[in-house]
């Protein structure tokens, strides 16, 4: 069953949670989502706020993928730029599909209904992302469109003697 997408639902009591759970079971079984397992909730809740702070501010929104019994799926986050040169892009934050649901083209399915929904998005004429080197997952976005337009390497200590590279990826919207 496919998943249903909904841009900017209410932050309720359950999406919370429900982002919070999808959040630490996607660290947990390795997802490269700011964390490094094991994670709980309650670490990764101190993240979520600043997100619903950066949203409840007008400078995020927040795309989500829901089950049919609405359980959160899938999620990600989209940031608006505040340097004035810069307000033309977004950022994407935090690309989340549930451990249990990969291999069923819902990654697919998030990256294109968030792609369509700042396709919306005023002034908006590309979306940036950064990714973990080492986990396959440029290939991924790659296969959505985006394309690689720098690497720091090393940039992101996993563990010690555990470095990654910073990959970022861009897609235009034109």
């Amino acid at each position: 069953m496919p998943l249903s997408f909904a841009l900017d639902p209410p932050t309720t009591p359950e999406l919370r949670d429900g982002i919070l759970r999808l959040w630490a079971d996607v660290s947990n079984a390795g997802g490269a989502v700011g964390f490094v397992p094991p994670v709980t909730v309650d670490e990764v809740r101190p993240e979520l706020v600043s997100h619903f702070a950066a949203m409840a501010q007008g400078r995020m929104r927040l795309v989500v993928g829901y089950e049919e019994d609405g359980t959160v799926a899938a999620t990600t986050f989209v940031a608006y730029n505040t340097h004035r040169l810069m307000k033309h892009w977004v950022w994407l934050y935090t690309v989340m599909v549930h451990p249990s649901h990969q291999g069923k083209g819902y990654g697919r399915d998030l990256m294109a209904a968030v792609e369509d929904a700042v396709r919306g998005f005023d002034g908006i004429e590309a979306i940036r992302l950064t990714c973990r080197g080492g986990t396959g997952v440029d290939r991924f976005y790659g296969s959505c469109g985006y394309k690689e337009v720098g690497r720091v390497p090393g940039a992101i200590r996993v563990a010690e003697g555990d470095d990654r590279d910073d990959i970022f990826m861009l897609l235009p919207l034109n």
